[in-house]
């Protein structure tokens, strides 16, 4: 825990001044950020730790080159200041967003049109849990896995955010999913809807899925695991059907038959939200805010939040994340609503 008392009113970040376990996360005041023409400056009210998060901490996964190494991905909060060139915020709106990194803190300043409005059903200090794993999980199922009505995916880590959001994403277009968890974890998955839940601690799910898909195999697949999953996520493919790799959880290095995506006429696509340019960003959330944020504010999806932790307490929810005992987000409070 760290004493906030007496701090003035200087912006408060988690910032990264050596690499290594959760005891680096310190926060230290830093320069209110500035806005560009059109950016928009935001008090952050919530974000959320993710997977990347852990890596960067241990300097496996750089940030954006910046003064400070601030991490934090996502972050929804209240408009303070807009820039020149801004059109289409305004002071007061409430709005989430996916970001490089930099929402360990109090403010952040971000291109407005990488800015969504937060929905009515939504609440602000749980909606910075919202964009990255389910953006993540749409742009993977969706766009790169072509998802549609009917069709199957497997999904690794079905209790994680991406994981939980995966399922949500999956049934509110009418597929059908299947999803890996330990045995612990499987009734969060099957309160989502997961149409079959593997414990992959004891079950093999390439048998999982053929059974399932009466031997034809999924459409898609979206792993976060990596190492030896790759081979099996390959043989758990339907012909001319699509491994989405979003993360490496065991790593990247493998030995693999290539021969075997020849035969399924299958392919492996490797995806990172972070690195992508400034315009794909705006053009991957401005088509999930357009065809998903409706089902929001219906009540067809929300974040699963697994615990929620003050910034000053940022260590101990990576700690927890680290020991894979989360199922859904770990929600970081930053300001009050």
């Amino acid at each position: 825990m760290i004493d906030l008392a007496g701090r003035g009113k200087a912006v408060l970040a988690v910032v990264l001044e050596e690499h290594g376990g959760p005891d680096v996360l310190r926060l230290r005041e830093v320069p209110d950020p500035t806005i560009g023409p059109e950016e928009v400056l935001v008090e952050i009210v919530s974000t959320a730790v993710n997977r990347a998060d852990l890596l960067q901490r241990m300097g496996l996964y750089p940030g954006p080159p910046t003064e400070f190494e601030i991490p934090g991905l996502e972050f929804a909060g209240r408009v303070l200041a807009v820039g020149d060139r801004v059109v289409e915020r305004g002071v007061g709106d409430v709005v989430m967003a996916i970001t490089n990194g930099g929402a360990y803190a109090e403010k952040i300043a971000i291109h407005e049109r990488l800015t969504m409005r937060v929905p009515d059903h939504l609440p602000l200090d749980v909606a910075g849990a919202f964009p990255e794993t389910f953006i993540t999980a749409w742009d993977a199922l969706v766009v790169q896995g072509g998802l549609t009505s009917g069709r199957w995916a497997l999904v690794h880590a079905g209790a994680s955010g991406v994981g939980t959001s995966a399922i949500q994403i999956a049934k509110s277009i009418g597929a059908r999913i299947i999803v890996t968890a330990s045995a612990g974890k499987h009734h969060v998955c099957e309160s989502l809807g997961a149409d079959v839940v593997v414990d992959y601690t004891t079950e093999d799910f390439v048998d999982a899925v053929k059974k399932a898909t009466g031997g034809a195999g999924v459409d898609v697949v979206l792993d976060v695991i990596g190492g030896e999953y790759v081979a099996r996520n390959v043989a758990s493919l339907r012909t001319g059907g699509r491994v989405i790799q979003v993360g490496l959880m065991a790593g990247g290095s493998v030995e693999f038959d290539v021969g075997s995506l020849l035969m399924r006429r299958a392919a492996i696509i490797g995806t990172t939200l972070r690195a992508r340019p400034l315009e794909e960003k705006i053009m991957v959330t401005r088509r999930f805010s357009a065809e998903m944020l409706a089902l929001v504010d219906s009540g067809v999806l929300a974040p699963v939040i697994d615990s929620r932790y003050p910034l000053a307490d940022i260590a101990d929810a990576h700690r927890r994340m680290e020991s894979n005992a989360n199922a859904g987000k770990l929600v970081i409070e930053v300001a009050p609503v």
